[in-house]
């Protein structure tokens, strides 16, 4: 298998792709290019150029982590992770909109391995600051981000379809500064 990651454009061509959620789907077939016009998402492709094959796709946009009186104790938690001269009402970070494995490449570490690409690229690239990854996780993937490393921002929303959680990148720079 060749593996090539390929930013969507108005000239790329989306391979055959299929995931076992038609929101998913529908979303790079009909509305990534959209989005990508309007400057409110970028989507990447991981493709299989041997197959001529989409292998998984994920949307990025920017978010911010802020204070939500509500949630007290989570928004402790997270401000304790910043410096105090730096801590603010609100943090950069950056949401995975959207992120899907094709039903023949799926449970091979594709999606993790994803998160990680997006998680060190984040850190590595620093177009522009970004503290925290975010997601609206689907309630039936969340095991998944938890298994990444991602918390829940709230437990208000854990009977909801989707659940608001966390990644916080710091602990990706301490990894990659200690390897130097």
């Amino acid at each position: 298998m060749a593996l090539k990651v390929i930013k969507l454009t108005k000239d790329t061509p989306i391979l055959p792709f299929h995931c076992c959620d038609e929101d998913l789907n529908n979303y790079l077939h009909e509305d990534a290019l959209n989005y990508a016009n309007d400057l409110m998402a970028v989507t990447y492709l991981f493709v299989d150029t041997e197959a001529n094959k989409t292998m998984a796709y994920y949307s990025i946009l920017n978010d911010k982590v802020a204070y939500n009186p509500s949630n007290r104790t989570i928004w402790n938690r997270i401000n304790r992770l910043v410096t105090n001269k730096k801590r603010r009402k609100s943090y950069p970070s950056v949401k995975v909109g959207r992120l899907a494995v094709s039903e023949e490449y799926m449970k091979q570490g594709i999606g993790s391995d994803i998160l990680t690409y997006i998680k060190v690229k984040s850190v590595t690239n620093q177009e522009c600051g970004c503290r925290f990854l975010t997601v609206d996780a689907y309630a039936n993937v969340t095991d998944f981000y938890r298994k990444n490393g991602f918390e829940f921002f709230t437990m208000s929303d854990a009977l909801d379809s989707t659940r608001l959680m966390y990644f916080d990148l710091k602990t990706v720079k301490e990894q990659i500064d200690n390897l130097e």
